[in-house]
């Protein structure tokens, strides 16, 4: 470069530094590639009905799979878990939330008691467990939505208990100003063609009902 086009130079670099400097809030200078939103989780802790028990594919038919499905079909960014665990009490499941909260929760779906029911465990015993379930999944993920999905007891366990174990669950949704599913098996629960020989765990048809029910609860929660 010779000497004379040097404070050319100079100048040209003067003023495409101060154009960069003074180009409006937001302008780029060139196309940038858009960006996906970050896949948030869903999680699902259950006991076997969430876990699909005695369904001859779990993975594809029991509900959770279902509201995958529902989610991928309406393109939201969201990663379903399917934390079920047949036999799960709400005592287990106490125990067993720490292991699950080693991932980040953005919705978290706690649909335990029916066990606890059914072995006659005394609604405060269930209540308390929980309400420890939902303390640690609000420690770990403060801004966390829960939802809390409600059962009921047969009759035959008297009107007492019945009442008693169906109450916990709005009282806990209230406290914990958690959405509420009144009774996850609603349209499903006493219907014979809906449950499997055992009627207590829903066939592939009962499932696809329950999917609807949550559904519903949690669609508002995933949609911008």
């Amino acid at each position: 470069m010779t000497p004379r086009r040097r404070p050319l130079r100079l100048l040209a670099l003067t003023l495409l530094a101060f154009a960069l400097t003074t180009l409006p809030r937001g302008f780029s200078a060139g196309p940038t590639p858009a960006r996906s939103a970050e896949p948030r989780t869903i999680v699902f802790f259950g006991d076997s009905l969430t876990a699909g028990y005695g369904l001859e594919e779990p993975a594809a038919e029991a509900y959770p799979a279902l509201i995958r499905k529902k989610i991928d079909a309406a393109g939201l960014p969201w990663r379903v878990v399917n934390a079920g665990l047949s036999g799960e009490t709400t005592s287990g499941g106490a125990r067993r939330i720490d292991w699950i909260l080693r991932q980040p929760i953005d919705v978290f779906v706690l649909a335990l008691g029916g066990n606890d029911g059914l072995r006659g465990i005394e609604p405060a015993i269930s209540r308390a467990s929980l309400q420890r379930i939902m303390d640690r999944v609000r420690e770990k993920n403060p801004a966390a939505q829960i939802v809390l999905a409600g059962m009921m007891m047969p009759p035959s366990l008297g009107a007492d208990y019945v009442h008693e174990f169906a109450a916990m669950y709005p009282a806990l949704a209230k406290k914990n100003s958690a959405g509420l599913i009144p009774f996850l098996l609603a349209g499903v629960g006493g219907d014979p063609a809906l449950n499997q020989p055992d009627q207590i765990h829903p066939t592939a048809q009962g499932q696809a009902v329950v999917a609807e029910t949550v559904w519903k609860a949690i669609q508002p929660l995933l949609t911008p």
